[in-house]
C-alpha cells in the first residue's frame, strides 16, 4: 500500500470516529474500551449502519429512499471488492478484508432498513424478532468477528443481545416512532393488554399500558440474560466492550421501569456522568469474567 493510500485510510478511519463520537451516545462509551485497531473497525461498522438508518429516517419519498438504499448496496459491494471512494466505505473495505467478515451480513442490515420502509406494524413477536435480527442482531454478528471468539455459541448470544437492545430502543422511542407512523410493539401484545393505537396517539398511561410495557421489559430481560453468555465466549481484550454495552442498555431498561415508562413527555436517557460511572465499574468487572 502506498504512503498516499495509507494516509487516505487513516483519514477514513478518523472520519468514522468523528461520526461515531457525534452520533453514537451509548455505543461510544463501550467502543472506546476496545484495542485501537478493533475500535477503529467498529467505528467504520457503526458509520455504515448510521448511513442506512439516516436513509430510513429521512424526509425523502419512499421511492427516493429505495434508490438510496440500492446505491448503498452497490457501494457496499464495491467496498467488498476493495473499490471505494467515500471515507466510510474505504474504512469498511479494510475492515471486511482484515477481519474476514461476510459482506452478506451488511446486506442483511440493508434488508432490515428496507423492512422499515415497507411495513410499520408487526402482528406477532416472531415478526418483530425477524426485524430485530436484521437491524440489531446482524450488527452483533459483525461485531463479534472484530472482537474475536472461539465458541460458536457466541453467535446465538450476540443475536439475543441485539434483540434485547432493540426491544429497549422500541420501548424508549415509543412516541417518536408513533409520530413517524411506526408501531413496533406487536399487535398481538397490544390486543392482549387492551391498549389501542388510539390510546398510543393520546399518550394514555393507564394500568393496561403499564402491564404492556412491563411485559416488553420482561421479554427484553430474558434476552439480556441469554445475551450475557457472550461475555465468556468473547476474546478477553474485547470483552469490556460487550459488558459495557450490555450494562448500559440494561440500566436504561431499569430507568424506564423505575420511571414507570414515562416515555410520552420526554426521552428517557442515562446522563453522561452516569454512563461514565457505569462504564468504569463494568470495565473493571469484565476482567473478572472467565473465558470458556
Amino acid at each position: 500500500m502506498s504512503s498516499k493510500a495509507i494516509e487516505t485510510l487513516k483519514e477514513s478511519y478518523a472520519y468514522c470516529q468523528r461520526l461515531t463520537k457525534k452520533e453514537a451516545r451509548n455505543f461510544y462509551f463501550a467502543f472506546i474500551t476496545l484495542p485501537k485497531h478493533k475500535r477503529h473497525a467498529i467505528f467504520a461498522v457503526y458509520s455504515f449502519a448510521r448511513i442506512a438508518d439516516d436513509i430510513a429516517d429521512g424526509s425523502k419519498s419512499f421511492g427516493q429512499k429505495k434508490e438510496l438504499l440500492e446505491k448503498l448496496r452497490e457501494d457496499l459491494h464495491s467496498a467488498a471488492l476493495r473499490k471505494a471512494n467515500h471515507p466510510i466505505f474505504i474504512a469498511l473495505s479494510d475492515v471486511i478484508s482484515n477481519f474476514n467478515i461476510n459482506p452478506e451480513l451488511f446486506d442483511q442490515l440493508i434488508d432490515g432498513v428496507e423492512m422499515d420502509l415497507e411495513r410499520s406494524r408487526f402482528l406477532t413477536f416472531n415478526d418483530l424478532s425477524l426485524y430485530c435480527y436484521h437491524v440489531a442482531s446482524v450488527i452483533g454478528l459483525i461485531s463479534i468477528e472484530i472482537f474475536g471468539y472461539k465458541d460458536e455459541r457466541a453467535r446465538e448470544a450476540a443475536k439475543n443481545l441485539g434483540i434485547a437492545m432493540q426491544i429497549t430502543n422500541i420501548m424508549r422511542d415509543l412516541k417518536e416512532d408513533f409520530l413517524a407512523d411506526r408501531v413496533y410493539i406487536p399487535t398481538e401484545d397490544l390486543e392482549f393488554y387492551g391498549y389501542s393505537e388510539e390510546d398510543l396517539k393520546n399518550s394514555v398511561i393507564n394500568e393496561n399500558f403499564l402491564n404492556l410495557m412491563h411485559y416488553q421489559a420482561q421479554r427484553a430481560r430474558q434476552f439480556y440474560k441469554s445475551g450475557s453468555e457472550l461475555f465468556q465466549y468473547i476474546n478477553p481484550r474485547s470483552r469490556a466492550c460487550v459488558v459495557v454495552l450490555h450494562g448500559l442498555y440494561l440500566r436504561l431498561l431499569d430507568k424506564l421501569e423505575n420511571e414507570k415508562f414515562q416515555v410520552f413527555e420526554k426521552k428517557v436517557r442515562l446522563s453522561s456522568s452516569r454512563k461514565l460511572i457505569v462504564m468504569v465499574k463494568l470495565w473493571i468487572t469484565s476482567f473478572l469474567i472467565k473465558s470458556r
